[in-house]
């Protein structure tokens, strides 16, 4: 009976860990980070990522293994929505919700975009990518410790999509169609 007891009491700790963890995301070792970008017409990307850190850790290469799927992020799914259709690297994306992964190796990158949604971040469906683009691979100007993606607008309807973490940036065009 003691043990039935205290079997019950760790499952309600562990719940209400959970639930308060979900309620306040900001809390989390790799907190919510967004990064948006408007177009001249108001259309936009939103992207909806976590943010983990580095922690001293070897990154790309060593926590991220170079040649495989990567949620691009912790936590949930990155998700890219976008509410123009796009061109990414060249591939037709159509105004949607979708998810952002990529696989890392040392000189370039594969962005994958992927049309399931609401998964947690390892569940990886290939058979739901919708484009698979290369990305540039460069060096950061010095050190990124938290995981970084950023929308940099480079003209009325284009922007560049930047992933930073460690001392590695890759990068992609996207503009509007």
């Amino acid at each position: 009976m003691r043990k039935a007891v205290l079997v019950v009491a760790a499952l309600l700790c562990a719940f209400t860990l959970a639930a308060q963890m979900g309620a306040d995301k900001s809390k989390r070792p790799s907190p919510p980070g967004q990064a948006q970008v408007t177009f001249a017409d108001g259309k936009s990307i939103t992207i909806d990522y976590s943010r983990p850190y580095a922690k001293g850790r070897k990154i790309f290469g060593g926590l991220v293994p170079y040649g495989k799927e990567w949620r691009t992020g912790a936590n949930e799914a990155t998700t890219f929505v976008t509410t123009a259709d796009l061109m990414v690297a060249g591939k037709h994306v159509p105004a949607g919700k979708y998810t952002l992964y990529t696989i890392p190796n040392e000189n370039e990158w594969t962005l994958i975009i992927n049309k399931q949604t609401g998964q947690w971040g390892t569940v990886y469906k290939e058979d739901q990518d919708l484009v698979r683009v290369p990305m540039k691979v460069g060096k950061t100007s010095g050190p990124v410790e938290q995981f970084t993606i950023l929308l940099e607008k480079t003209g009325a309807k284009a922007a560049t999509l930047k992933l930073q973490w460690e001392n590695t940036q890759a990068s992609v065009e996207v503009t509007e169609h």
